[in-house]
């Protein structure tokens, strides 16, 4: 029984975020999608500059 109140709870909260929700407008997208591109180039450059140096001492 407390799996069903603690699912129908769980359902209840997801619905309350569903519409709260709202589009991003293209301006958002694209700032997301700038900032999220460069976060992943800067761990890729960092990983590559470990990969170099472990590479180096080795």
């Amino acid at each position: 029984m407390t799996l069903w109140i603690k699912s129908k709870s769980f359902f209840i909260k997801c619905k309350r975020v569903w519409h709260t929700l709202k589009k991003p407008s293209k301006k958002e997208f694209e700032m997301v999608a700038k900032v999220s591109a460069i976060g992943i180039l800067a761990l890729g450059a960092i990983g590559f500059l470990i990969s170099m140096i472990m590479k180096s001492l080795f």
